[in-house]
């Protein structure tokens, strides 16, 4: 596990409600929670906190919900760095405080290239092309 479990499920919701908004469409918590397999109040403190983060715009009232107003533009990071923050790339994976390229710990050579890799995957991915992958392979969420 690489991501944390509120991670995981922010970039099924993210995705989820990308698709919805291809489909000039809002979805709803109740919705989005049952999509992808998140207990409602949990998923409520993501999406608020993806909100907040500016990651998602939601619409208050009878034709409210979530929303992406540009999917393309979004990438997986950005939903990573809002939930997880930059430690998943920048912090030492034995937990040490000094660990450095100058002080390094005894893994620290070879986790940092794989590091450099999945921020630059991470960073390659945009919420578009995942949705798009969903859609031809038939798959959602769950």
């Amino acid at each position: 596990m690489i991501l944390s479990k509120s991670c995981e499920y922010a970039i099924r919701a993210t995705v989820y409600i990308a698709f919805r908004s291809y489909k000039n469409e809002k979805a709803g918590i109740i919705e989005i929670a049952e999509a992808i397999g998140s207990p409602m109040h949990f998923t409520g403190k993501i999406l608020q906190e993806l909100s907040r983060k500016k990651v998602l715009s939601s619409n208050k009232g009878p034709n409210g919900g979530f929303y992406i107003a540009d999917p393309s533009s979004l990438y997986l990071i950005d939903i990573i760095r809002a939930i997880d923050g930059n430690e998943l790339f920048s912090s030492c994976v034995l937990g040490l405080k000094n660990c450095s390229d100058i002080q390094p710990c005894p893994v620290h050579s070879q986790i940092k290239p794989i590091r450099t890799q999945l921020l630059i995957e991470f960073s390659k991915k945009s919420v578009y092309e995942m949705v798009q992958e969903y859609e031809r392979n038939k798959y959602f969420l769950k």
